[in-house]
């Protein structure tokens, strides 16, 4: 049996280990809620949105973001991970997504990274990284942040460079579940905004959707016209839904990270506590020792 000290040494160290675990949990559960709260924030602006869409359901078939033949078969994947560890498998689980994906879709592929080390893998094989945003892809990323990246493949997508965008993601379902996600992002179809912009608002402004568009058509007067409103709201839509993909991905990673810290933690306390058992032993036998060693010492006195 190891000696009591080094036993109580090691002891301490494992509860300061525990300690910095837990605070590393009540960090990402505090981040995790901040991203989701974020999510929610837009909710008025999407019920604009949604409003304005509803009256002209009938022209989106005709923009140019929408599914139609394309003359490039070049397609562009956004990866997007943690720039951090001691998230579990988080980046682990989107690197296999990333490398099946390949594999079943061939090698004529340009990459937009938000990650260091997949920028530095990338870099080391005969894939082409046209920009990389990890420097910026911080727990604090906001709107402006997202906005540069999709106005970017949005232009790639609209000159013909690429004919898909790939988005590579973990899908936030709870706290304990998120999904590594290969999502075709575009082209993009008109029923994917309107799942969205109903799924964002929870269904409350669905009866609203569904009444305007039964209605005709020629009974509204655009003023600029139908298509001149779309040039500028469909990318806020397209911009919005990226947005949301990212605040996904932090939520997920945050989420991914507080599970892992608290299991840290846990398998510290429990290691902590059979060590502590095993200090107690240690010392009771050295109590004894000593005990008997004085006995034995008194005793010895006695016959001499």
């Amino acid at each position: 049996m190891a000696n009591w000290k080094e036993i109580k040494r090691r002891i301490k160290s494992i509860e300061n280990t525990a300690k910095i675990t837990r605070a590393m949990e009540l960090i990402s559960t505090v981040k995790m809620k901040r991203a989701q709260d974020t999510a929610v924030a837009k909710k008025d602006f999407v019920i604009s949105l949604l409003e304005i869409l509803s009256k002209m359901w009938a022209t989106l078939k005709d923009f140019p973001l929408f599914e139609q033949e394309k003359k490039e078969e070049k397609t562009l994947w956004i990866i997007i991970t943690s720039n951090k560890w001691l998230c579990w498998g988080y980046n682990i689980n989107t690197f296999k997504t990333v490398n099946k994906y390949i594999n079943e879709n061939g090698d004529n592929i340009d990459f937009i990274t938000c990650w260091k080390r997949w920028a530095q893998f990338i870099a080391r094989t005969w894939f082409d990284i046209i920009s990389d945003f990890s420097e910026n892809f911080s727990d604090n990323m906001n709107y402006e942040f997202s906005k540069n990246i999709s106005k970017l493949f949005l232009e790639k997508f609209r000159d013909w460079t690429y004919g898909k965008i790939v988005i590579f993601y973990s899908y936030y379902v709870n706290t304990l579940v998120q999904i590594p996600m290969a999502r075709e992002f575009l082209p993009i179809r008109k029923d994917d905004i309107e799942r969205y912009l109903v799924w964002v608002l929870w269904q409350e402004k669905y009866n609203v959707l569904q009444n305007q568009k039964t209605k005709q058509e020629n009974v509204y007067n655009f003023e600029p016209s139908k298509e001149e409103i779309l040039k500028e709201v469909m990318p806020m839509i397209i911009d919005m839904m990226f947005y949301d993909i990212l605040l996904e991905a932090k939520a997920s990673e945050h989420s991914a990270r507080m599970i892992a810290m608290k299991s840290a933690k846990d398998n510290a306390n429990k290691y902590a506590s059979r060590l502590t058992l095993e200090y107690n032993k240690a010392r009771q036998a050295s109590i004894t020792r000593e005990v008997s060693e004085i006995v034995s010492w008194v005793e010895a006195m006695k016959e001499a």
